[in-house]
């Protein structure tokens, strides 16, 4: 984990109006919202680099209401896409979702099925081997 944290945290880009990392009573207001409990590698992932902007992915976000990348939302429309409800959404890619499972298991999400991502990988054990292996590589 620290070691994707220090790359993600050396290739993070400047931006005009930095994101914030959320606090820990922020994440339980979140997962009021979503009416589930975030897995232990997400909510690690949310305090510690949810703020690290790069590359062409923009995964969710859980401190700006306004965002488009806002968790909430972005799970509210995953689920109305057809997306099972069990999973959770770390990254919108077009019309489809990488999503991690209660275990912490991340997928893609495509069409009503589970599948392989456009690099053709089907799934990573952790949302930090998903970093390493997806985000870090765009």
């Amino acid at each position: 984990m620290e070691d994707v944290v220090d790359m993600l945290r050396e290739r993070n880009e400047t931006i005009p109006v930095p994101l914030d990392l959320p606090d820990e009573d922020l994440l339980v207001e979140i997962e009021e919202q979503l009416l589930m409990s975030l897995p232990d590698d997400f909510r690690d992932y949310l305090l510690e680099v949810s703020d690290v902007v790069f590359g062409s992915l923009e995964p969710v976000t859980v401190t700006d209401p306004r965002s488009h990348t806002f968790l909430p939302d972005v799970a509210a429309q995953a689920w109305n896409d057809g997306m099972p409800r069990y999973l959770l959404p770390v990254c919108q890619l077009g019309d489809a979702y990488y999503c991690i499972n209660n275990e912490g298991e991340v997928r893609f999400w495509n069409g009503n099925k589970l599948g392989k991502d456009p690099q053709g990988s089907k799934s990573w054990p952790s949302i930090w081997h998903w970093a390493r292996e997806v985000w870090l590589q765009c």
